[in-house]
């Protein structure tokens, strides 16, 4: 641990003091979350209270009580709205961590592409890809020759078949050139 660090603290990483933000958000609604059921158990206690002064027949406490009801439930809509809006501030962080998560990707790509281009000797892939070519054209020239080859010893059985045919067909007494017309 250098000096500074020890006279100052470690200084935290972005991605630490957004997380340490987080937390204090999610802390903060908690509270809030207590806060405003403790308040709506008051107003349940009000309620209670306004029905008890109003069997009492005292006008004046359940006018003062129902002025406390009222501001507890504008209490209780305020909680809602501030709880809401640090969740809202809480997404709001959560997107800039997945943002500075994406850049972090993002960077680590551009840096495993460039090396990956850095280190691609084209003279190399394009004498490759000629030979590759020529080969190619050589086993495309032999195919060519077998293909010409099989073709060639087909004809002869071709011819064959041919004449075995138009003696089966002679013997049982059709002529093909007939049978083709009709």
């Amino acid at each position: 641990m250098n000096v500074v660090e020890w006279v100052f603290g470690r200084r935290q990483t972005p991605q630490e003091r957004l997380r340490k933000h987080q937390r204090a958000l999610e802390k903060a609604q908690r509270e809030l979350d207590r806060e405003r059921q403790k308040l709506e158990q008051q107003e349940k206690k009000l309620i209670a209270d306004i029905k008890r002064s109003a069997k009492a027949n005292q006008l004046g406490a359940c006018k003062i009580q129902a002025k406390d009801l009222v501001r507890t439930r504008k209490y209780i809509q305020k909680f809602y709205q501030m709880r809401t809006q640090l969740q809202a501030v809480s997404l709001r962080i959560q997107t800039v961590r997945s943002n500075e998560q994406m850049m972090q990707s993002m960077k680590g790509a551009t840096r495993l592409l460039g090396s990956m281009n850095r280190s691609m000797n084209l003279p190399a892939l394009q004498k490759i890809a000629m030979d590759f070519e020529k080969e190619s054209d050589i086993m495309d020239q032999r195919q060519e020759m077998m293909d010409d080859a099989v073709d060639d010893a087909m004809e002869d059985d071709e011819e064959e078949s041919e004449e075995v045919v138009n003696q089966v067909l002679d013997e049982i007494g059709i002529d093909l050139s007939q049978a083709v017309r009709s």
